[in-house]
């Protein structure tokens, strides 16, 4: 049986893309084994927590997808241009920004990442500020056109990209609010890092941000630290610093979001339990008005490299809704897709959507020949 949320979706031949990310791509650059401080060579891979799910969307499942971003007309935006279209994402919707010569002015995003192995955990260093993404302007994009005359059935977009600058708000506000009108369903993933609020507000302004876009939202995403620090919403008893939500938490969580927030459709997260950085236990579990539904449980998952787990959760529930899945199948297809992805180095997911149903109808790491 269909969700009640893919029954809202605009029908496919009706719109250009599937699902168009609204977000910052950075360039990775991973020491693979090492680390970064003392690497003297580095991987090169895009990234970026909204694109994330797009390239996922996809690359694995087939979906017709797009990115709004901003980039510097330099080598180095042109490089993360050529990875972009390498996972086969739109780039019709970038944003080109002149070049100051030395990146005074504006510059492309960097993520340093190790992925961390046993006791020790990963590690970003990100170097993004004054960012072409960051100083985007609302009106530097035709939402009515993408939305209206192009058409998009899901819009996904996050907390990262409101927290990058103290303008990103604004070009949010503008796209959930074009996509709203001409009938696309906006996907949210909370997503927070107090690292990006610090110099705008803080933590305050993050809840002020959230709360306002929530209003347009119609799938949220986020573990209990997000919908805490950026929301407000606490469940007493625990400590939303940890980002290990087990499910009785969560249906409280979800009473207190979907009380005042009671137009979302559907609320989703990963259930994760960090036993090392290589190690860890792995599940998920959604809300919809119909009730709560909950993934396989996979403890003592083996990881090579975490970032991106969270994200190919999102891509592979969003897969399952742009394809008519109950909330069932789509939050085991979310699960299955996150262990899948974390298996493999970078942001991106590798997997295929064999593998991805396979695994989330109960299949094992059998050789396949």
């Amino acid at each position: 049986m269909q969700s009640e949320l893919s029954t809202r979706l605009r029908p496919a031949d009706e719109c250009v893309f599937d699902a168009v990310a609204l977000g910052e791509v950075m360039l990775r650059l991973d020491p693979g084994e090492s680390r970064i401080r003392t690497a003297r060579s580095f991987e090169v891979r895009e990234g970026g927590g909204e694109y994330n799910v797009v390239r996922g969307l996809r690359r694995v499942f087939g979906h017709r997808t797009a990115v709004v971003t901003a980039l510097v007309d330099n080598e180095v935006g042109h490089l993360v241009e050529s990875l972009i279209e390498g996972g086969g994402v739109s780039t019709d919707h970038l944003v080109w920004t002149p070049d100051d010569g030395i990146g005074r002015t504006v510059r492309n995003g960097l993520n340093f990442t190790e992925r961390g192995f046993g006791v020790r955990g990963a590690l970003g260093v990100s170097d993004r500020g004054s960012t072409a993404a960051s100083q985007l302007r609302a009106d530097a994009v035709d939402w009515d056109h993408l939305f209206g005359d192009l058409g998009v059935r899901i819009l996904h977009t996050g907390g990262i990209y409101a927290g990058l600058s103290s303008s990103t708000p604004e070009v949010l506000e503008a796209a959930m609010s074009s996509a709203r009108r001409h009938g696309t369903v906006v996907s949210y993933d909370l997503n927070y890092r107090p690292s990006l609020w610090r110099s705008i507000g803080g933590q305050e302004r993050a809840r002020e941000v959230n709360r306002s876009l929530a209003q347009h939202v119609d799938i949220m995403l986020g573990n209990e630290e997000d919908f805490t620090a950026a929301l407000g919403f606490e469940v007493p008893g625990g400590d939303p610093t940890l980002q290990d939500l087990d499910a009785d938490r969560f249906a409280r969580m979800i009473e207190k979001v979907t009380s005042e927030l009671d137009h979302l459709s559907v609320v989703a997260t990963t259930l994760r339990s960090v036993r090392t950085a290589t190690v860890n236990d792995w599940g998920a579990i959604a809300w919809s008005r119909a009730g709560f539904v909950r993934a396989t449980q996979r403890d003592g998952l083996e990881i090579l490299d975490r970032v991106g787990g969270g994200d190919s959760f999102a891509s592979g529930l969003l897969h399952g809704l742009l394809d008519g899945a109950d909330l069932e199948r789509a939050v085991e297809l979310g699960a299955a897709h996150g262990a899948l992805a974390m298996t493999t180095p970078g942001d991106t997911s590798m997997a295929t959507a064999a593998e991805v149903d396979r695994l989330a109808a109960g299949g094992g790491a059998r050789v396949i020949r």
